[in-house]
């Protein structure tokens, strides 16, 4: 089982940008998109069930970033708009059978990961 970030880049605030994550190995997994800033704690920003029809969102990206997966083509998509400065860091995606490791953030506790890819959003 392995989970394939990609999509990083630099963008200016205000601006968009997409991330996704290959999954291989199979689609019965939750999917998690997590960053982690330099100094900072690795923070969940959004999440998806196995089947796509639940998903999760941190306060701090809510209303501005999108969580979708494709399970034709094994792939989960974080939309990201109206990027701020504060979205700057390295995004990981993260793969647990179980959705509320995920959504609550147990880090340590999560199946899967990914390797990230860096989301720099300039001022």
């Amino acid at each position: 089982f392995q989970l394939q970030a990609s999509g990083g880049g630099l963008v200016q605030t205000g601006g968009s940008l997409e991330v996704s994550c290959v999954v291989s190995g199979g689609n019965f997994y939750a999917i998690g998109w997590f960053r982690q800033a330099p100094g900072k704690d690795r923070e969940v920003v959004s999440c998806v069930s196995s089947g796509g029809g639940t998903t999760y969102y941190a306060d701090s990206v809510k209303g501005r970033f999108t969580i979708r997966r494709d399970n034709a083509k094994n792939t989960v998509f974080l939309q990201m708009n109206s990027l701020k400065p504060e979205d700057t860091a390295v995004y990981y995606c993260a793969a647990d059978r179980d959705f509320d490791p995920l959504v609550h953030g147990l880090v340590y506790g999560i199946d899967y990961w990914g390797q990230g890819t860096q989301v720099t959003v300039s001022s």
